[in-house]
């Protein structure tokens, strides 16, 4: 990717003709602590902006050589060491933000690292520098992501990169990281950037064609539209589905454990998750609110929700296990998948079985193909075991049968073991190509008709672009990136 001049970028153009606050904000440079709060062996601030090389020499005491590391004092006011450390200078546009930054690598103590902070507004306040030096450019403290911002509006990075910064900080597991690394690598975006080129070709015939209906042609058949609407689409399918995997990485699954009290719940919660979290006892209702854990399956996040025994309102011991079993129902709508846990060992008990039929019949009301019927305490029942198809019994107590649950929630999810290219996306990614599917699909219906739909057969492959672009950022709302970069950590 070619620098570019600090905000000289289309992006951050378009930023300076919402009007000259969101300018002058966007102009300002910015300080902030980019380590995690707390102490350590090391600790971060980072300045960006323009014209804030005089910095270096009120705080360092003379200029630093681009792109090195020099070992040093950081100066107070008066001249003397707030601390010994690194300093690293990364003029513009060869820098993370495209501006140029500073880097001070200090002790990770907090004092020390807000002394620093300190010193860093102190000097750029001071009317006419430190002991003659040129007058600095006001900081103030960034914003969240504001760092990785920038980046984005300075093009160094598109915006489905600046989100894999964030996720590549959150990842929860190593396929998650791994994946992330690849779409902060650009992956991703030149998957997404490949489409497009591929559509805007599309796009090019169709309005040349639009332009010169004298000639008597057939476009469809000419340019072989369909043939190149089928190549399109056979590689946003394969996209879409590494997409898929990539969410799944990210976002994880909903999976809630639900059945009557003392079907061993919490047993199975604590036997997944390998600890003991949940109480478990014979006493029916001692699961009263319900308790959550992140485990891991293949690198897949699930994030396994253990609730209050359900039964009906007048079999509750009292209130708060009526609210427990209410809660139990909300969040077994928002699952995105149920395991419906049977006890083995009070099968054919008349009030067992009609409350069982009661709970299937209303889990079924949120769709039953979210339900996994898992038959528990196969140590303890009697005679034949047996299960019915797509079915599982296991014993939380010995363990017998897990695996097989965890590969059956896998692929409830749709994973599939293989993550080689698998790069990490969003919901906004997955919505934004299934948009695009439908506008193709219907592009597709507009070809059926020939030329004489070829109006509609080029607005919907303009919607099919605008879809696409949305997830690199190169046709982006900007409430949309406020939203996105407002839940970065500060100092990134």
């Amino acid at each position: 990717m070619l620098p570019r001049r600090p905000f000289g970028g289309p992006k951050a153009r378009k930023l300076a003709d919402n009007g000259p606050v969101s300018l002058h904000l966007q102009q300002d440079p910015i300080v902030a602590v980019a380590t995690a709060p707390g102490r350590g062996a090391v600790g971060i601030v980072r300045v960006s902006g323009r014209g804030i090389a005089p910095l270096v020499l009120a705080l360092c005491g003379r200029s630093l050589p681009p792109r090195q590391a020099v070992y040093g004092p950081f100066k107070a006011a008066d001249g003397q060491a707030i601390d010994q450390g690194l300093a690293l200078w990364f003029p513009a546009p060869h820098s993370y933000t495209g501006e140029d930054v500073l880097e001070l690598q200090a002790h990770g103590g907090p004092v020390v690292l807000q002394l620093l902070l300190a010193r860093c507004l102190e000097a750029a306040a001071a009317p006419d520098g430190d002991s003659g030096a040129p007058t600095l450019p006001r900081l103030r403290l960034a914003e969240p992501g504001e760092f990785t911002q920038r980046a984005f509006l300075n093009d160094k990075l598109d915006l489905a990169q600046a989100e894999a910064v964030a996720d590549l900080i959150e990842a929860s597991t190593e396929a998650a990281a791994r994946s992330a690394g690849r779409s902060l690598s650009g992956a991703f975006s030149h998957e997404i950037d490949a489409l497009r080129q591929r559509i805007v070709h599309l796009r090019m015939l169709v309005e040349a064609t639009l332009d010169f209906p004298e000639e008597e042609i057939d476009f469809l058949e000419k340019a072989n539209a369909r043939g190149q609407l089928d190549a399109i689409d056979a590689t946003l399918a394969q996209v879409m589905a590494r997409a898929h995997q990539g969410a799944l990485l990210r976002e994880g699954l909903q999976v809630v454990l639900a059945g009557q009290p003392n079907v061993g719940k919490s047993s199975l919660l604590n036997a997944l998750a390998g600890a003991e979290l949940a109480i478990v006892t014979d006493i029916p209702g001692t699961t009263r609110d319900k308790v959550s854990q992140t485990i891991q399956i293949e690198g897949v996040p699930l994030h396994v929700i253990d609730t209050a025994g359900l039964r009906d309102d007048h079999q509750a011991h009292d209130e708060v296990e009526r609210i427990g079993i209410g809660r139990s129902w909300d969040a077994i709508a928002q699952a995105d998948a149920v395991i419906f846990l049977h006890d083995l060992t009070r099968r054919g008990q008349p009030d067992y079985e009609a409350a069982e039929t009661a709970i299937a019949q209303r889990l079924a009301e949120g769709g039953s193909t979210r339900i996994l019927h898992v038959h528990n305490k196969a140590d303890q029942a009697t005679g034949v075991v047996s299960a019915g198809e797509g079915e599982i019994t296991l014993s939380a107590r010995t363990g017998q049968g897990l695996q097989a649950l965890r590969a059956a929630l896998l692929a409830r999810a749709g994973w599939q073991a293989a993550t080689e290219g698998v790069f990490i996306a969003r919901k906004r990614h997955v919505q934004a190509l299934a948009r695009t599917a439908t506008h193709l699909a219907a592009a597709r219906e507009h070809a059926a008709v020939s030329d004489a739909a070829l109006d509609l057969f080029a607005e919907e492959l303009r919607l099919a672009h605008d879809a696409l672009s949305e997830i690199t950022g190169v046709f982006t709302s900007d409430d949309l990136l406020g939203e996105i970069f407002g839940k970065f950590c500060i100092g990134k």
